[in-house]
């Protein structure tokens, strides 16, 4: 069973956002993006990888060039036990 976001997170992973330009199987000369997005850990980035290598398997379309980045969203010092809630209205 996979980890869920959160504990993921706790274990040191963080958003890995790629942006991958692509040469049309049929246009050569035509570029095109895809925006993809998961969970990973740097410096790396397994699964970053391991999507480049199905692409390189399974997709037509030839890499041209790939741009990431990569953000921890939570480190283990920044949780606070919150024990009160105040509402207003």
């Amino acid at each position: 069973m996979r980890a869920t976001e959160t504990e993921r997170m706790l274990k040191g992973y963080g958003l890995t956002t790629a942006e991958f330009y692509y040469r049309m199987p049929d246009y050569r000369n035509v570029l095109n993006s895809f925006i993809w997005q998961d969970y990973d850990l740097a410096p790396d980035y397994p699964e970053l990888f391991k999507f480049i290598e199905f692409w390189q398997g399974n997709i037509e379309g030839p890499l041209h060039s790939v741009r990431f980045t990569h953000r921890k969203l939570i480190a283990a010092g920044e949780w606070r036990n919150v024990v009160g809630e105040f509402r207003l209205h």
